[in-house]
């Protein structure tokens, strides 16, 4: 059925695989509208109980993709506004899926693929996997993503990680909140394992309240994240197409050092 990723039933769980291997599973426009299909499918789907999201191959999901970042970069501020639209969707949807969400995370998640981590009820990953807020050395911020990685890890973390961008591993992951724990790689699909036997000794209902009650305590509602979610496509939009967006595209693209960065940030 789809391009990008493989969806299928094991049991009651819809496991849903992000399959560009060989583009360590990055986002492009396709790869958002496919996903945004199965998860709807999911939610439709009575036998489904929760939905487990993970990637093909090394990565889990690296971001943007290259092609898709060149396009962008040359696009209208208006035609980029609806581009982080669609993956404000995608991202709204996911966190206030009707039904338990899990993120198997098995490698590297950068960018968009934090998002989708954040976005999930529960998240395990390898200890071997690494991960990265790595938007502002693009002369971007993580903006879409926002609302969803600040309620995972805190304002603190947040605010740190956003205007470094440095990397971190599953470790600090697990520290922060973004994972809720990291095993070894082996040990990744009992953990996850579990965690279903777990969810099921509870009644459908109740789980599906019980998360309805948990976004609400936390101050998130559908409404008003749609709201945040425009204002935060016209900010992105505005900075792909300002003078630096563009520089530290095209310094990523070119594959050269920003004209911000001098030799001695790179050690």
């Amino acid at each position: 059925m789809y391009e990008t990723l493989v969806s299928e039933r094991r049991d009651d769980v819809a496991r849903i695989t992000l399959n560009r291997p060989e583009l360590h599973n990055a986002f492009n426009a396709a790869l958002v509208a496919e996903l945004t299909e199965a998860l709807e499918a999911a939610e439709r789907d009575p036998a489904v109980q929760a939905v487990l999201l993970t990637g093909a191959g090394p990565s889990f999901c690296a971001g943007a993709d290259t092609r898709w970042m060149r396009g962008m970069a040359a696009a209208s501020e208006a035609e980029n506004k609806e581009d982080a639209l669609r993956l404000a969707q995608l991202l709204r949807q996911l966190n206030f899926l009707a039904k338990p969400t899990i993120a198997c995370v098995n490698g590297a998640a950068f960018g968009g693929g934090i998002g989708l981590i954040a976005c999930c009820d529960i998240a395990i990953g390898s200890a071997n996997a690494s991960f990265g807020l790595s938007e502002v050395k693009l002369g971007l911020v993580p903006a879409t993503i926002s609302p969803y990685v600040v309620a995972a890890i805190g304002l603190r973390h947040a605010r740190r990680l956003f205007v470094t961008g440095e990397t971190f591993d599953a470790e600090h992951a697990t520290a922060i909140g973004l994972l809720h724990e990291c095993v070894p790689a082996d040990a990744l699909d009992d953990a996850v394992e579990n965690v279903c036997k777990a969810m099921r000794r509870g009644g459908p209902l109740a789980r599906r309240e019980a998360k309805r009650l948990a976004l609400r305590m936390g101050g998130m509602d559908a409404r008003e994240a749609a709201h945040i979610d425009a204002e935060n496509a016209e900010l992105i939009a505005r900075l792909r197409v300002s003078e630096e967006g563009q520089e530290g595209l095209g310094a990523f693209l070119e594959k050269r050092r920003a004209s911000w960065r001098d030799a001695a940030s790179d050690t």
